[in-house]
């Protein structure tokens, strides 16, 4: 299973911040942190790839 927590915590984001910029609701991310839910499809991939290159993501999402 991926760690959301740590992949957010790698960014240095808060939960709002991480969020936001993911485009994903706080209260999805704070499930996935819990282990409530996990993480599926393309949220699983995306969450994957900033895991490895998160500073290309991003990059990516804020041109």
């Amino acid at each position: 299973p991926v760690d959301v927590k740590n992949i957010r915590n790698k960014v240095g984001m808060s939960q709002n911040e991480f969020a936001s910029s993911f485009g994903i609701s706080v209260s999805t991310l704070r499930h996935w942190e819990r282990g409530d839910r996990s993480p599926q499809g393309p949220a699983l991939v995306l969450l994957n790839v900033v895991a490895k290159e998160p500073d290309a993501v991003l990059k990516a999402l804020s041109s």
